[in-house]
């Protein structure tokens, strides 16, 4: 079985650390349904970590890695470590009005696919890895 695990290595937003892991364990179970037979990162790796970060920290891996400034929301790292921003979510919570659990959960599902082989570069496959990021979220809800 496959592990994953959730590390909060920020400190100004307030989360539910236990919540969170129980919800990524469900998520790494129904990403993994997807795509059943196809073999991609995901179904390689034997661990995937999610680690929730502050916007200073995200600034730095995106600048670091994509050549761009200012933080993000998610980035996916094909080894398995998924980045969330805590604050960037806390505001695109605020902005689209979701909690921010929900708006964490939705991040973590992100990643996952990302991992799975989804991708969200061009518009259409955007709109069909929102489309399956909800799908999976409402399963899970």
């Amino acid at each position: 079985m496959k592990e994953i695990t959730v590390r909060n290595l920020q400190r100004s937003v307030p989360v539910d650390l236990a919540g969170l892991e129980k919800f990524a364990v469900k998520a790494l179970k129904e990403c993994l349904k997807l795509r059943r037979g196809k073999a991609s990162e995901l179904t390689k790796l034997r661990e995937v970590s999610v680690l929730l970060v502050s916007d200073r920290r995200m600034s730095q891996l995106h600048r670091q890695f994509l050549h761009q400034r200012g933080p993000t929301d998610v980035l996916t790292f094909e080894h398995g470590e998924i980045f969330i921003s805590i604050p960037t979510a806390k505001r695109n919570a605020r902005r689209f009005g979701n909690s921010l659990m929900r708006e964490l959960r939705l991040y973590m599902i992100h990643g996952l696919l990302h991992l799975h082989g989804f991708d969200d570069r061009a518009e259409r496959r955007a709109r069909e890895m929102k489309d399956i990021q909800a799908r999976v979220l409402a399963r899970l809800a």
